[in-house]
């Protein structure tokens, strides 16, 4: 035992296929000082649910990381293509002003393409904001996002159990769908919506960042942060990269 410690695991719910330029911004990540090396390998866990749906995939990662005894999780996903220096922001928002759940920037992958930073549920996005500055939030999405652990696990206590591909776990992610009929307006009703903005629904309401002992930021209207210097390209499958140079401008980017 070389005293390692279960500091961060990264977890990635993922199709199968991968760009190149993810992997390389992945595993050619600058690596911060003295964290822990071996045969030339990054000593961050990675945890990979193959051909989940995304909020599937979330709950077995975070069983594992709740299993490994993980202090914190990283949720970066597929078509999320990491900066070269994002483990040494990662750091400081571990090591010294650390925060419950910290988000990168990246935009929506579409045309136009928007900044996936929210304030108000069902208002469209937050743009208040320039490149390089740290924004508070309540809504987040899980491509690139950092969790403290304790959170997690005080969700999992509350969360039913479920099996999913033959595995044992809780439903810490749920993405929102449902239908039911009005007998007064004689119509059907449809909801629905995405795992991440559900998931920082469940977090206020349950009032989970006071359980989980993060009492700082459990009175926040906006208790979620969004570091816009670490800032991500979203790819699609053919390589196309998302926000264009024009809609990144807008920002100071």
């Amino acid at each position: 035992d070389p005293g390692y410690t279960n500091t961060l695991m990264v977890g990635t719910a993922c199709t199968g296929n991968l760009r190149v330029e993810w992997v390389a911004a992945r595993y050619g990540q600058l690596t911060p000082l003295n964290w822990s090396l071996a045969a030339e390998y990054q000593c961050v866990s990675d945890y990979m649910p193959l051909c989940f749906m995304v909020s599937d995939a979330q709950n077995l990662i975070v069983a594992e990381a709740i299993r490994m005894d993980m202090e914190w999780l990283f949720l970066l996903e597929h078509d999320v293509v990491l900066p070269a220096g994002a483990f040494f922001m990662l750091n400081r928002w571990m090591k010294e002003q650390p925060a419950p759940v910290v988000s990168g920037l990246y935009f929506s992958r579409a045309y136009p393409s928007e900044p996936m930073v929210f304030r108000g549920m069902g208002e469209g996005v937050y743009t208040d904001w320039r490149m390089g500055d740290v924004v508070q939030v309540d809504g987040v999405p899980t491509g690139c996002l950092l969790i403290h652990s304790a959170l997690l696990r005080a969700m999992w206590k509350d969360s039913p159990q479920y099996t999913v591909g033959g595995i044992k776990t809780r439903r810490v992610f749920d993405t929102p769908r449902s239908a039911w009929y009005n007998p007064e307006t004689n119509m059907t009703n449809i909801s629905s919506g995405t795992s991440d903005l559900a998931w920082c629904r469940r977090v206020i309401e349950g009032d989970y960042l006071r359980k989980s002992g993060w009492t700082d930021y459990a009175d926040r209207q906006y208790p979620f942060i969004v570091d816009t210097s670490l800032f991500c390209f979203h790819i699609q499958p053919n390589g196309d990269k998302y926000p264009d140079r024009r809609t990144l401008a807008r920002f100071g980017g």
